[in-house]
């Protein structure tokens, strides 16, 4: 067997096959949204998946104020942020964070399970969360993915 004759072929910025993906977000649990959106962003779900080049999708993530904890997560959950001043730290529920934002939620939950490198924060930006049906990406003409079929 001529074992040189395989090569393994390793993605790059140029050979990565990105697409748009839209996902609704409605009824969806916070948590199994957001691995699933993180492997899609990461593009563990490819067969040409490079751990350390940008191979994901972009995802379009819409009705995000239709999300949904389960058990007591809304009042028992902390979410902390601090400006970098002393006494700067902030300690909210998601419940407050999501009256004002719901967005920032499931963006900072996407960013916990994503690694925490300079890739990771390149990786994010090909996050996109509104409330809504409507976005502004239709030039790229997005395809429609329900979270169930994907595995």
């Amino acid at each position: 067997m001529d074992t040189l004759s395989f090569k393994t072929v390793s993605a790059n910025k140029a050979t990565a096959n990105k697409e748009w993906i839209v996902i609704d977000a409605t009824d969806a649990v916070l948590g199994r949204l957001s691995s699933m959106v993180a492997k899609i962003l990461r593009g563990k779900l490819k067969p040409n998946f490079t751990p350390h080049v940008d191979c994901g999708d972009n995802v379009i993530i819409i009705n995000a104020e239709k999300i949904v904890l389960t058990g007591n997560k809304w009042d028992q959950r902390q979410h902390v942020s601090h400006s970098g001043y002393p006494g700067g730290q902030k300690i909210q529920s998601p419940k407050d964070v999501f009256e004002k934002q719901p967005e920032k939620l499931i963006q900072q939950a996407v960013k916990g399970m994503l690694p925490k490198n300079r890739l990771s924060r390149a990786i994010l930006k090909n996050l996109y969360v509104y409330t809504g049906t409507e976005h502004p990406h239709e030039a790229q003409k997005p395809k429609l993915v329900d979270l169930k079929t994907l595995k």
